[in-house]
């Protein structure tokens, strides 16, 4: 028996999964199905998902500055694993939005780019 709590076994899932990388998806992969998507957002403290399409999550800031520094580190990691959030920036907050719009869906890509979205933050 470990003495980990609950809040360390989920921080311990989200660390993993902002370690992976993500896999393209191709066309005829299925999308996370709807019972799985509580499970994934367990492991990225703060998101949600309004839909089971997608996940969203607002990041507030100390000001403008410091939201387009944690934009641009994003887009960078967005852009090596080759899945790209839709951002919105209003002046110290970012609004993330993350699905694969390939599969129609969400994938553990979603997640992953998620995880690593926290750690940067």
């Amino acid at each position: 028996m470990d003495n980990l709590t609950d809040s360390d076994r989920i921080n311990n899932m989200a660390e993993d999964l902002s370690k992976k990388h993500c896999i393209p998806c191709e066309g005829g992969t299925l999308p996370i199905p709807p019972a799985s998507v509580a499970n994934y957002l367990e492991r990225v403290p703060g998101w949600s998902s309004p839909d089971n399409l997608k996940i969203v999550k607002e990041f507030e800031f100390k000001d403008f500055k410091e939201a387009m520094g944690f934009v641009n580190k994003l887009a960078l990691i967005a852009e090596a694993e080759g899945h790209h959030p839709d951002i919105y920036i209003f002046y110290n907050k970012v609004r993330l939005e993350l699905s694969t719009h390939a599969i129609g869906g969400l994938s553990e890509n979603d997640f992953i780019l998620a995880a690593r979205a926290n750690t940067e933050a």
